[in-house]
């Protein structure tokens, strides 16, 4: 058996390994043997999102977790982000997700956070790994009298509204707006458009009648295209589209334009300059952040620090430094002040409080940054080699950085849950941007294509 955890929990495609029943019952005792204390009869939240393995896998997890004496307490279709908050705010001992977030439906995968609502540090998961793998639970089962239960939670939905809600100031609202969701017929699709409609939106829902296999289908933040055109149809201020679990948004403003998490992220900062919540006027970016982004930063007088893709890697440089806001272009933005993970409502929560802020609609907000034509190009590998060991992948790379010098970048990486590497080129036209990041893709397919 191979390793489980990649950078975002355990991910493949579901009854196939990693992601059987059996395996999914075996991190469940895993987990519930990691969180075991004595004279304390420990609880793990279950959410999921709406793929129909969904279902299969739930069930596998609440029979480990049972299995070795811990509760399960299951919350049903439920946003990454609200899990982490019920977490904590219940004071469970952990909390899974079932979600392969913007993968498509036939993925699944499970996420652990830990009881303060972050995600498991990477020695938690290396445990969980060791305990699944060497198959030292088999001596573990305790007796029929000291077996776990597994509850519904009622309300959960609810406590998770509330919370998102109070991240918009009291002073403004919502009233006279209007807006359209995108909940990718995902785990948004009940809850997003309640705080909106609360807070006085008039709130217009798209794909939000999910299937089982419709999730992120041609839908969502990974294709805003439909949203933007609702958008426009709607007469709408903006839309917000979110990712299969909810922890990515990317905007639409009102003239249809599809704004990048790099955008958002720079309107947030700007804003939170002026009031003061900018800890230590500091933003994390990834390496795949736009140039743009850190050439509006250094005109708005704010520092960033650069970190791995994987927004658990953000979130590690956010505690160290100290910064209140960090993210990336993918639309995945993490407000430290507000919660302890990213969260797609709470990011379109924000923008709006920057609209209202500032008085201006989202489109003359965006101009706060230019973003450089970008070409991001996904190639299926066999294998993944260090790509520096691989001359004719570095010599096309060099070849393409001196042609573009300081106007544009390359970045050559694999994926950290897929079998891809993703070939990103930005530079100072649309057409040469395209034509050299398509020139290192094609090195790269025939290397280890």
């Amino acid at each position: 058996m191979g390793k489980l955890f990649g950078t975002d929990g355990v991910r493949g495609v579901a009854n196939e390994y990693p992601m059987t029943a059996e395996m999914a019952m075996r991190i469940g005792m895993a987990t519930a043997h990691l969180f075991k204390r004595k004279g304390h009869q420990p609880r793990i939240i279950i959410g999921k999102d709406t793929r129909v393995s969904g279902y299969m896998i739930e069930h596998a997890l609440v029979s480990g977790i049972c299995a070795l004496g811990v509760d399960a307490y299951l919350v049903g279709p439920m946003p990454t982000p609200g899990v982490a908050f019920l977490t904590n705010s219940m004071r469970a001992d952990a909390g899974i997700v079932i979600s392969a977030s913007h993968n498509p439906f036939q993925d699944n995968g499970i996420k652990i956070f830990s009881s303060d609502g972050y995600k498991l540090p990477d020695e938690k998961e290396n445990e969980i790994e060791e305990i699944v793998l060497s198959r030292t639970m088999d001596q573990l089962h305790p007796s029929p009298h000291t077996l776990g239960k597994a509850y519904n939670i009622e309300g959960a939905r609810g406590r998770y509204i509330v919370f998102v809600k109070n991240t918009f100031p009291k002073e403004y609202t919502l009233e006279g707006t209007k807006i359209v969701l995108d909940a990718s017929n995902g785990a948004t699709y009940r809850v997003a458009p309640k705080p909106f409609f609360e807070m006085g939106a008039e709130v217009h829902t798209i794909f939000a009648d999910p299937s089982g296999e419709n999730i992120n289908a041609e839908c969502g933040s990974q294709h805003p295209e439909v949203l933007a055109e609702e958008v426009l149809r709607q007469g709408a201020h903006a839309g917000f589209a979110f990712d299969g679990d909810g922890d990515r948004c990317i905007a639409v403003d009102e003239k249809g334009t599809v704004l990048t998490g790099d955008q958002l992220m720079a309107i947030c900062a700007k804003v939170m300059k002026e009031e003061g919540s900018l800890a230590n006027n500091l933003v994390v970016e990834t390496v795949m952040s736009n140039i743009g982004f850190g050439l509006a930063l250094k005109k708005l007088g704010i520092d960033k620090v650069t970190a791995p893709v994987g927004d658990r890697y953000v979130l590690e440089m956010m505690k160290e430094k100290g910064a209140a806001l960090g993210g990336e272009d993918s639309g995945h933005l993490i407000f430290l002040n507000h919660h302890t993970t990213g969260d797609g409502i709470i990011t379109a929560i924000q923008v709006l409080k920057a609209m209202k802020a500032e008085g201006k609609p989202l489109s003359e907000l965006a101009r706060v940054m230019t973003v450089f034509p970008q070409k991001l190009i996904n190639i299926d590998v066999a294998s993944k080699p260090d790509i520096a060991t691989v001359p004719e992948i570095t010599r096309a790379i060099e070849e393409v950085e001196e042609k573009l010098g300081e106007a544009g970048r390359v970045l050559v990486r694999y994926s950290g849950t897929q079998n891809m590497c993703r070939v990103m080129v930005e530079g100072p036209t649309d057409n040469e941007t395209e034509h050299y990041c398509r020139q290192i893709a094609d090195v790269v397919k025939g290397a280890i294509g």
